[in-house]
C-alpha cells in the first residue's frame, strides 16, 4: 500500500472511531460535562478535531475556503449527537479528497507550516494531524467512560 493510501485509510479509521464514541453516549447532555481537571468536553473536542481538519487539511491541502473560527470550537454547546455525526462525516469526506488529491511526490514537498519553526514535509503535517486526532479521540474515550453516567 503506498503511503497516500495508507494516511487515507488512518484517518477514515479514526474519525469513524470519534463518531462511534460520539454516538456512544447514551445521556447526550453528558457530552457537554466538564468536572473537575476535565476542564474540555468531548462535544468541543469533537468540534475542535472537525475544525483542525477543516482547517489543516480542507483548506490547506484542498483549497476548500474554508475559515477556522476556532473560539467556537470551544466555546459552543449543546449540538446534538446527530449533527456532530453529520459533521465528521462531512469531514471524513473532505480529508478524504483533500489527500487523495496529492501526488505521492507532493507528499514529500517540504512546506512551511505556522505551527512549526522548520519547515517539514505534507507527509509530516499529515502524520502529525492523525497523532493529534488520535490524542483527542483517547481523550472524548476517558471522558465518555468517567461523565456518561
Amino acid at each position: 500500500m503506498k503511503l497516500k493510501q495508507t494516511i487515507r485509510s488512518l484517518f477514515e479509521r479514526d474519525i469513524q472511531k470519534v463518531k462511534v464514541e460520539i454516538e456512544s453516549y447514551k445521556n447526550e447532555e453528558n457530552m457537554w460535562k466538564l468536572d473537575g481537571e476535565i476542564l474540555n468536553s468531548a462535544g468541543n473536542l469533537c468540534l475542535h478535531l472537525i475544525g483542525n481538519l477543516n482547517h489543516f487539511i480542507g483548506e490547506g491541502i484542498g483549497k476548500t475556503g474554508y475559515v477556522r473560527q476556532r473560539e467556537l470550537e470551544f466555546s459552543q454547546k449543546n449540538i446534538s449527537k446527530k449533527e456532530l455525526s453529520e459533521k465528521l462525516d462531512e469531514v471524513t469526506k473532505i480529508v478524504d479528497a483533500s489527500i487523495n488529491s496529492l501526488t505521492e511526490e507532493e507528499l514529500h514537498v517540504e512546506t512551511t507550516i505556522p505551527k512549526f519553526t522548520e519547515k517539514q514535509t505534507t507527509a509530516f503535517l499529515l502524520l502529525h494531524l492523525h497523532a493529534h486526532l488520535n490524542y483527542h479521540l483517547g481523550q472524548i474515550n476517558y471522558h465518555r467512560r468517567l461523565l456518561d453516567k
